[in-house]
């Protein structure tokens, strides 16, 4: 939370959404003199009351500290507040915590690099009242000597990890993990669809969904190491054995009036992994499916 003198950094934070208002109270909470900025003034006014000061233009926030972060909608409203400042970027470090393309957030660090600054770009991996505290992380890349120096004050938004220098990673990986997300949560509301024709309830349900993704998170680390070797021995179960499976699936949602279109195309990938020959291989073979490039239709 201090700069090298030992002295609390001073941070802008641009954009007072719920996320950048929990950044910006966290940053007060640590005793940080904190600048925001927001197009709709009103919503730094909480902020204002408890300390932060609020700047008339993006240009006077960038201005006030050398520690700029910055969470809006999308890069279009980054470029849309920041591209009009130019050279007022020169020796800020833009710490870009909007979603968005791993092409972008590079496009980005080119520009902000253009105008003298230095940009590390960031992947929250937390809902904002999570942020401040032990649950919340943050994902960035960039220069690490700029992540080293920053890091405590960074670190009290959340737990700081410097993916690399490459700008894109932090992006990437929050796109890995978002389809993680969507997978397990897709695979729940599923499974409750089956079992709710049934007229078993969610609620009852979610107990053993925790156990069933707990069993697999035990997989990872074993598939993460065949997927980097290029080997999948099926030594636990192979692919044959899990198509047969999702063939009883399809067969029980259809029966129970159940959509059964993330059913098929699972089993459909499975069928071409077999078709590939990798029918007696791990689950983990499945990842030459998803590396090939979607057909156009």
């Amino acid at each position: 939370m201090h700069d090298n003198d030992g002295t609390r950094t001073p941070v802008t934070v641009i954009g007072l959404g719920l996320m950048g208002r929990a950044i910006a109270a966290t940053a007060l909470r640590d005793g940080h003199p904190t600048t925001v900025w927001n197009r709709t003034a009103e919503k730094a006014t909480e902020l204002v009351a408890r300390g932060a000061r609020l700047a008339e233009t993006a240009g006077d926030a960038v201005a006030a500290s050398p520690l700029v972060i910055v969470c809006v909608t999308d890069y279009d409203a980054v470029r849309e507040i920041l591209e009009p400042l130019g050279g007022s970027m020169d020796g800020r470090v833009l710490v870009n915590l909007t979603s968005g393309t791993s092409e972008v957030a590079r496009e980005t660090a080119g520009w902000v690099a253009r105008q003298g600054g230095v940009c590390l770009d960031g992947a929250i991996m937390a809902s904002p009242p999570a942020i401040g505290t032990a649950d919340a992380a943050i994902l960035y890349s960039g220069p690490r000597p700029i992540f080293d120096q920053y890091e405590a004050t960074l670190g009290s938004v959340g737990a700081a990890i410097h993916l690399g220098e490459d700008h894109g990673l932090s992006s990437l990986h929050e796109v890995a993990v978002l389809g993680l997300m969507w997978g397990i949560l897709n695979g729940f509301v599923q499974g409750a669809a089956v079992l709710g024709a049934a007229g078993v309830k969610a609620a009852a349900f979610a107990p053993l969904a925790i156990r069933g993704i707990e069993t697999v998170t035990g997989w990872l680390p074993g598939y993460a190491r065949q997927i980097d070797d290029g080997a999948y021995p099926g030594d636990d179960s192979t692919i044959d054995i899990h198509l047969a499976a999702m063939a009883h699936v399809v067969h029980e949602s259809e029966a129970l009036g159940v959509n059964v279109e993330l059913s098929r195309l699972t089993k459909t990938l499975a069928d071409r992994a077999v078709a590939d020959g990798h029918g007696g291989s791990s689950y983990a073979a499945m990842i030459e499916q998803f590396r090939k490039v979607t057909a156009r239709t």
